[in-house]
C-alpha cells in the first residue's frame, strides 16, 4: 500500500503554502511564528526548491545553487529565521574573471570595483561614482522603460569590456539581459556591491535542516510528496487546496510554485478576468541552466588560489545571447573547499554553471540527450584544465544537469531556473485582487530572483497574508 503522506493532516488550516522554495518556507515560517495554522506542501521529497543538494558515493555532496548572495541575506535570515542560521553566512573574497578582454581578481564590492574601473579600465572616478549612485537609487517605482543597455550606454559608451565586468555576474545570478529594464539590474547589482558576495558555511543540506527545525518549532505542518492539483474557490475567494486526493480547506493560499502554473493550471482561467489571463499568458519565462558537478578523489586537493567564484569566457565580446548558446563560451565555476562543510569529510568539489535555453534540450531523443550531456561534461573538464592543469586525473566523478533536469525535479515550466521576466512581478502582485486570499511568492520579475530576493518576497507576502487573516478574524469576533 502506498504511503499516505497526508496522514494526520487536519481538514482545515488558516494558510496553505504551496512549494518549499526559500520564498515558500520563509512565508510559512513567519506565518507560523505569528500563530496561524500553516500547512506547507512540497511536491518533491526534499524541502528547499532550487536551494537543494544531492549525494553521491564516496562521501560527495553537490550543491545546486549555493554560489553566492548579497550581504543582506545575513539580516534577512537573522530576522525571519534565526541567529543560528545567519551566523553561518560568510564572505567569499576571491572572485575571479578571465576572458579575452581582461583577467582580474576582486572582492566584488563597491570600493574594489571603483578601484578596478578607475585604475585598470581608465574610467573617471566621478563617472564611476555617479553610476554606482544611480544604480543604488533605483527602485520598483522608477521608470521601467530604460533598459540596462541604455544605462550602460549613458555611463560607459563603447566600453564593452566595462559592461562585461559589470553585467556578466548579474546575468549569471538571475538570467537578466541588456534588454531587460535597468532597474532589474540596478537593484540586484547594488545589493551585491554593498559588501560583496556571501555564502552559507555548512552547505545547503545543513541550511535546509536548520530551516526545517525552525519551521517545526513554529508549528508548521510540513508535508513532502504532496503536489497540488487544484486550488478551489468559493465566491471569488480561496476555499481549499486539492492534494493527493484530499481537499483541505483554508482561508489563504501562498503559492511558491511557478507563476504561470499557479494561475493557469492550479487556479484555472475560467475563474479569472480575461485581461488578467492574457497578462499571465504573456509573461515570459526566464532562462534555464546547465551544470556540471565534479568531485575530486579523496586525498586530492585544489589550491584556494583557484578562487571561490570564477567567471570564464573564450568569447572576444560580451553578448548575453552567447551566454545561452549550446555552443558554450562562458562558464562560471564555483569551488567548494573543505571549509564549505566544516566538520565533514575533507572533500573538494567544483560546479560549472551556464545559462541555457530550454528549446536546445527539450526535444532531443534519449540517445542524443545522453550524448549531449556527456559532451557537456567533457568540454567542461577541458575548459577547467586550462586553469587547473591535471584536474581530469583528480576527478572522482562528474555528471551534468540540463534544463530537463531542472524541469523534472522542480516542475518549473520549461525548466526555468530564474522564474519570470520583469512583467511577472506585476501579475504576481495583482493576484490577491483577482482572487481573495490568493497570493504568490516566488522567483518573478528578476528582482525577486536568487536566494535573497526569494526570501524577501516571502517576507513581503507573508505580512500581507497576516494582515488579511487578522482583519478577517476581527470581523468575526
Amino acid at each position: 500500500m502506498a504511503k499516505d503522506f497526508l496522514k494526520g493532516a487536519a481538514d482545515e488550516y488558516d494558510v496553505i503554502v504551496i512549494g518549499s522554495g526559500l520564498a515558500g518556507m520563509t512565508s510559512a515560517n513567519i506565518l507560523g511564528r505569528a500563530g496561524h495554522r500553516v500547512l506547507l506542501l512540497e511536491q518533491h521529497y526534499k524541502l528547499g526548491g532550487l536551494a537543494t543538494w544531492f549525494l553521491r558515493p564516496g562521501g560527495h555532496t553537490f550543491d545546486i545553487s549555493l554560489h553566492g548572495f548579497p550581504h543582506g541575506m545575513i539580516k534577512s535570515c537573522r530576522r525571519y529565521w534565526n541567529k543560528d542560521i545567519s551566523d553561518r553566512i560568510v564572505q567569499l573574497k576571491n572572485i575571479r574573471f578571465d576572458n579575452p578582454q581582461f583577467s582580474l581578481t576582486t572582492t566584488f564590492n563597491r570600493d574594489d570595483f571603483t578601484r578596478l574601473l578607475t585604475s585598470k579600465f581608465g574610467i573617471e572616478h566621478s563617472t564611476v561614482t555617479e553610476f554606482f549612485d544611480t544604480a543604488r537609487g533605483m527602485n520598483f517605482f522608477d521608470d521601467q522603460t530604460t533598459t540596462t543597455r541604455q544605462l550602460f550606454d549613458r555611463f560607459f559608451p563603447g566600453r564593452d569590456d566595462v559592461v562585461r565586468l559589470l553585467m556578466e555576474p548579474i546575468t549569471y545570478a538571475n538570467g537578466s539581459t541588456l534588454e531587460d529594464p535597468a532597474i532589474t539590474y540596478g537593484i540586484v547589482f547594488s545589493n551585491f556591491m554593498s559588501k560583496g558576495v556571501f555564502i552559507y558555511e555548512g552547505g545547503t543540506d545543513d541550511l535546509i535542516a536548520r530551516m526545517k527545525k525552525e519551521l517545526i518549532s513554529n508549528n508548521v505542518d510540513i508535508r513532502i510528496n504532496c503536489g497540488v492539483d487544484r486550488i478551489h474557490l468559493d465566491k471569488g475567494h480561496v476555499a481549499a487546496v486539492e492534494t493527493n486526493g484530499r481537499k483541505i480547506k483554508c482561508r489563504a493560499v501562498v503559492s511558491n510554485a511557478n507563476l504561470r502554473t499557479t494561475v493557469l493550471k492550479m487556479i484555472g482561467t475560467e475563474a479569472l478576468d480575461r485581461d488578467f489571463v492574457d497578462k499571465t499568458q504573456a509573461v515570459r519565462l526566464n532562462n534555464s541552466s546547465t551544470q556540471v558537478y565534479m568531485a575530486l578523489k579523496p586525498g586530492q586537493e585544489i589550491d584556494e588560489s583557484s578562487g571561490d567564484l570564477f567567471f570564464t569566457s573564450t568569447s572576444k565580446e560580451f553578448r548575453t545571447d552567447l551566454l545561452l548558446s549550446r555552443d558554450i563560451t562562458s562558464r562560471t565555476f564555483s569551488f567548494y573547499y573543505p571549509r564549505a562543510r566544516p566538520g565533514k569529510k575533507d572533500r573538494y568539489a567544483i560546479v560549472s554553471s551556464t545559462n541555457a535555453n530550454w528549446s536546445d534540450w527539450a526535444d532531443l531523443n534519449e540517445h542524443d540527450y545522453e550524448a549531449s550531456k556527456q559532451d557537456l561534461v567533457e568540454t567542461t573538464i577541458e575548459a577547467l584544465e586550462k586553469y587547473i592543469p591535471g584536474v581530469r586525473d583528480k576527478i572522482d566523478r562528474a555528471e551534468a544537469a540540463t534544463p530537463r533536469t531542472f524541469h523534472h525535479y522542480t516542475r518549473h515550466e520549461s525548466g526555468a531556473s530564474f522564474g519570470t521576466k520583469f512583467e511577472g512581478l506585476g501579475v504576481s502582485r495583482e493576484l490577491p485582487q483577482q482572487v481573495g486570499g490568493m497570493y504568490h511568492a516566488g522567483s518573478v520579475g528578476i528582482i525577486m530572483s536568487g536566494w535573497l530576493g526569494a526570501i524577501n518576497y516571502g517576507v513581503i507576502v507573508s505580512n500581507e497574508v497576516d494582515q488579511q487573516l487578522v482583519r478577517e478574524s476581527s470581523h468575526t469576533t
